[in-house]
């Protein structure tokens, strides 16, 4: 099973360049655009480590790309996600982000409910490879 998270997350891993037509796409939009990366893309885990700044000024994917390729070089074992921010008043919010990166061996999260006296349900979260069940 795979982590489904932003755009494109139920499709095929993008080739680089779907990837490169993506971020095009945003910096046509005029998109500030953003690589981070982390080992937790738990959903409520929204502040990945960013790579470096966001990227206001470039006008050509090839720029932003290579940051890409740079953060997949240096944490090869780790998620890394492109995000487009759109700074226009009234958006103000991300309105693009996926996944370009992923491990090997994506590791799931598992809510597991208990019961107890009266009745009562607990609840706890663990994590665990998908494939586990």
């Amino acid at each position: 099973m795979r982590i489904t998270q932003g755009t494109f997350s139920f499709l095929p891993d993008l080739t680089p360049a779907q990837v490169k037509a993506q971020i095009q796409y945003a910096l046509d939009q005029g998109w500030a655009v953003s690589v981070e990366y982390t080992d937790d893309p738990h959903p409520r885990n929204t502040y990945w480590e960013m790579w470096g700044p966001p990227m206001f000024d470039l006008r050509d994917a090839a720029g932003v790309y290579g940051e890409v390729e740079a953060c997949r070089a240096a944490n090869p074992g780790l998620y890394v996600r492109v995000n487009a921010f759109d700074s226009t008043r009234g958006w103000e919010t991300v309105r693009l982000s996926f996944i370009v990166q992923r491990p090997a061996v994506e590791n799931g999260f598992r809510l597991e409910r208990t019961e107890v006296e009266g009745r009562t349900q607990r609840y706890s979260l663990q994590h665990r490879p998908y494939s586990a069940g």
